[in-house]
């Protein structure tokens, strides 16, 4: 989960925007709690935050552009899906964003 020594201690404190914006806080909380070599369906995605599919791809897309998430399409015949997952990118960028938030906070979680 959660490696402290993955951010220096000290200085200020910088909570990425990126992942600080509530909705893609929580993508990346659904994700991220996966084991790395899992992934989930958009729709499951959609479904449990509760987002419009346009919604979901802005956010998606901006997890993208910051190599934060990878999306995968497959096709069951002729039905799509799409499939999110963290990067190792985008599971140490909510590592360091958990750390700096505790610091912001002032509070220690253990991982």
């Amino acid at each position: 989960m959660v490696d402290p020594s993955a951010v220096p201690d000290g200085g200020a404190i910088d909570l990425d925007e990126i992942i600080h914006q509530p909705a893609r806080l929580q993508i990346m909380s659904l994700l991220v709690s996966l084991d790395e070599r899992d992934r989930l369906a958009y729709g499951f995605v959609q479904k449990q935050l509760g987002l419009t599919p346009g919604n979901l791809t802005t956010h998606l897309r901006k997890l993208e552009n910051a190599d934060y998430v990878a999306t995968t399409k497959e096709f069951r015949g002729a039905k799509p899906r799409t499939w999110i997952e963290a990067t190792v990118t985008g599971r140490k960028a909510f590592a360091g964003y958990l750390v700096n938030l505790e610091r912001a906070l002032g509070v220690r979680t253990s991982f």
